[in-house]
């Protein structure tokens, strides 16, 4: 690592453009007075943003590594921490934080802090990083620093994060993986945060049509007053669950949003389901804000549109709150699966754009054209 002649020690996140850039300038307004105020002795940091793309092409972490290295050497900067929403995989464990003490270089991999308190965690451990890259190491023979305060609160609160195994040749001297069922589910909530799937919601503008105009119809329609009145709450859950399934499922389906490996190790497979799993989580979870926001909308309809006399006179039930929420819950399902046959209309792309982040868009349609190819 070098050393600031002016006293300052200078750090570059580099990071990835869409929500890794939005974290790291949000942490960039007070990780110079915090990581001042944890490292003592008077030392001053001066933090600098910058967005590019570094794991265009490449998910290996040793040449994201030697990437950052050679982007370090080219600018002044001390310490250079990486920061990326791919989820990176080491010698078949999902890779949290890659560290040279060498070179002054981290490689931070967003998904495995998780879902929950992102930019806190991003925070924390950046700010441990960078204080354990410009504090003092002690060597021994092996190479890497015996004396490790590196990342050790970080790795306690996140358990299950670990040292991980580091390859001879490779820049990294220290690593932090997880593994495990508890680190898949890190992993697979940290891939789905990511992918921001409320913008689902926006994303499917057709779709949403299709559905509130199938909504506004059966709202009105005697035949649906009758079946909702007769629906039990089972047959009213089943209903529910067989929409929501039948319009994820089409929408992968449709947008070709399902991954399927290019090779056939077993560590492709296991990637392959994560990145399928993370797929329908975030798909799902948009559904679910459009059906909660159809029950609403078919609900305010209702209350609006319907006569009481009317659908007393076709349902032989008086027209009480229970009534309204019912038929509203109903037509929900129903609208649901107009929706679905609606996606039809959208692109494949704005389907794609509103599912996934940048980089995983840009890490799909890079497989995609190789695999073309």
């Amino acid at each position: 690592m070098r050393v600031s002649s002016q006293g300052v020690t200078v750090v570059a996140l580099l990071a990835d453009p869409d929500a890794p850039t939005e974290i790291a300038q949000r942490m960039a307004q007070t990780l110079p007075t915090r990581l001042a105020d944890k490292s003592g002795q008077g030392r001053r940091f001066d933090v600098e943003v910058i967005s590019e793309p570094f794991t265009a092409g490449t998910e290996d972490p040793p040449t994201l590594m030697r990437r950052i290295m050679d982007r370090g050497r080219a600018e002044n900067w001390d310490i250079v921490v990486a920061l990326t929403d791919l989820p990176l995989h080491s010698h078949g464990r999902k890779l949290v934080v890659d560290l040279s003490h060498e070179h002054g270089l981290a490689l931070l991999s967003l998904p495995p802090l998780g879902g929950l308190r992102l930019q806190t965690r991003a925070r924390r451990a950046v700010e441990e990083a960078v204080l354990g890259l410009a504090g003092p190491r002690a060597t021994g023979a092996e190479g890497p620093p015996q004396s490790q305060p590196l990342l050790r609160p970080f790795a306690s609160r996140l358990a299950p994060i670990h040292p991980g195994p580091v390859g001879e040749e490779e820049t990294a001297d220290f690593r932090y993986v997880v593994s495990g069922p508890r680190g898949y589910l890190r992993v697979l909530f940290g891939m789905v945060r990511a992918n921001r799937p409320w913008r689902l919601v926006p994303g499917l503008s057709k779709a949403l049509a299709a559905a509130l105009a199938t909504g506004a119809v059966a709202t009105v329609n005697s035949t649906i007053w009758s079946l909702a009145e007769t629906l039990s709450m089972p047959r009213l859950v089943i209903a529910t669950v067989g929409s929501i399934g039948l319009m994820i499922g089409w929408l992968i389906v449709d947008a070709q949003l399902w991954h399927r490996p290019t090779e056939v190790s077993r560590e492709a497979r296991k990637r392959a389901g994560l990145y399928n799993a993370s797929t329908v989580l975030t798909v799902g979870l948009g559904v679910l804000v459009c059906y909660g926001g159809l029950i609403v909308i078919n609900l305010v309809w209702a209350l609006f549109i319907i006569n009481g006399r009317v659908f007393a006179s076709v349902t032989r039930t008086p027209l009480h709150a229970t009534e309204y929420l019912t038929l509203s819950w109903f037509v929900a399902s129903v609208a649901t699966v107009g929706g679905a046959l609606g996606s039809g209309l959208e692109s494949d792309e704005a389907i794609r754009a509103a599912a996934y982040s940048k980089r995983e868009q840009e890490r799909r349609h890079m497989l995609q054209n190789g695999h073309s190819d």
